[in-house]
C-alpha cells in the first residue's frame, strides 16, 4: 500500500530535497457551548507559542464555516519526516508550561472536545511549500479543503498526473491557487488526493470555480481523462474554513 502511495504521489527528481514532506491534519469535532472558545484559547495561548519554540515548519489553524461536523477546528502542521514529527512531540511533552495549560484545558463542566481525528498526509512531488503571506492579509482568508477519493491506486496516480500537468495551469489562470497537494498515508477515504485552497473571500471562491467549470480547456482535459482512465475521482468531499486570527498562515 505504501509503495502504491509513493507511486501515486509522484517521485521527486534525483537530488531534490523537499523541506515539508508530511502534514499532520488534526480535526477537533466540538459541540456548541464552551468547547470552541476553550480550544481557541488553548491553541493560541499555549500550543502555538510552544510549537514556535521547537518547530519552524508550516502551521495553520482553521475554524469550519461549512463542514460535515460543526463546530470544528482544524490544525495543519508540516514536517520534513516522521522522525521530525516525533522529535517535536517529545520536546512538547517536556514543556512544563504546556503541560499546565493542557491540564487547565481539560478541566471544566464538559469535555474539551467531542472527538479528535488525526490524518497523516504526504505532499505530492509537485506540491509547493506552505509559507505565510508577507505582509499578512488584513482579514483571515477562506480556506477550502478538498478530498478526491479514487477507486484504485492506478487511478489516483492518473489523478495526480492530471493535476501536475494541465489542471494546475488552468487553476492558476482562473484564480484557484492551492497551497498544497497531498495523499493520505494514514486516515479515511484512501486512496485520495487532498488539497487546500485559500481565497480572499467567498465571492472570490465563487468567481474562480465558476470560471474553472466553464473553461474550454478544462472541459477538454476532463473528457480526455475520463476516456483514458474512467472516473478517477469517484467521491469529492468539500469543507470550507476561515483562518483563525492567530494562525501563522492566514
Amino acid at each position: 500500500m505504501l509503495g502504491g502511495l509513493s507511486l501515486a504521489a509522484g517521485q521527486r527528481p534525483e537530488g531534490e530535497e523537499r523541506k515539508t514532506r508530511l502534514y499532520l491534519l488534526e480535526l477537533f469535532y466540538l459541540k456548541h457551548g464552551t468547547q470552541l472558545g476553550r480550544l481557541h484559547n488553548y491553541l493560541s495561548q499555549a500550543v502555538l507559542p510552544a510549537l514556535n519554540q521547537v518547530h519552524a515548519g508550516p502551521k495553520i489553524v482553521l475554524e469550519a464555516l461549512v463542514a460535515p461536523h460543526m463546530p470544528q477546528v482544524a490544525m495543519l502542521l508540516g514536517f520534513q519526516s516522521v522522525a521530525e514529527m516525533w522529535q517535536v512531540r517529545a520536546k512538547l511533552q517536556e514543556d512544563e508550561a504546556l503541560k499546565k495549560a493542557f491540564e487547565t484545558w481539560q478541566e471544566g463542566p464538559e469535555p474539551p472536545f467531542e472527538q479528535q481525528h488525526n490524518i497523516l498526509l504526504e505532499a505530492a512531488a509537485y506540491s509547493p511549500e506552505v509559507v505565510p503571506l508577507d505582509p499578512p492579509p488584513k482579514t483571515p482568508r477562506i480556506f477550502e479543503l478538498r478530498v478526491y477519493h479514487s477507486p484504485t491506486w492506478r487511478q489516483l496516480k492518473a489523478l495526480h498526473e492530471r493535476f501536475e500537468g494541465p489542471e494546475i495551469k488552468i487553476f492558476h489562470r482562473v484564480g484557484v491557487h492551492p497551497i498544497l497537494y497531498t495523499s493520505t498515508v494514514i486516515g479515511p477515504n484512501m486512496p485520495n488526493l487532498t488539497y487546500l485552497i485559500p481565497f480572499e473571500d467567498l465571492a472570490a471562491r465563487e468567481k474562480a470555480w465558476s470560471a474553472f467549470a466553464a473553461d474550454p480547456e478544462w472541459i477538454k482535459v476532463r473528457q480526455e481523462s475520463i476516456e483514458r482512465h474512467g472516473q478517477i475521482a469517484s467521491v469529492i468531499q468539500i469543507a470550507l474554513y476561515r483562518a483563525a486570527p492567530y494562525s501563522p498562515v492566514r
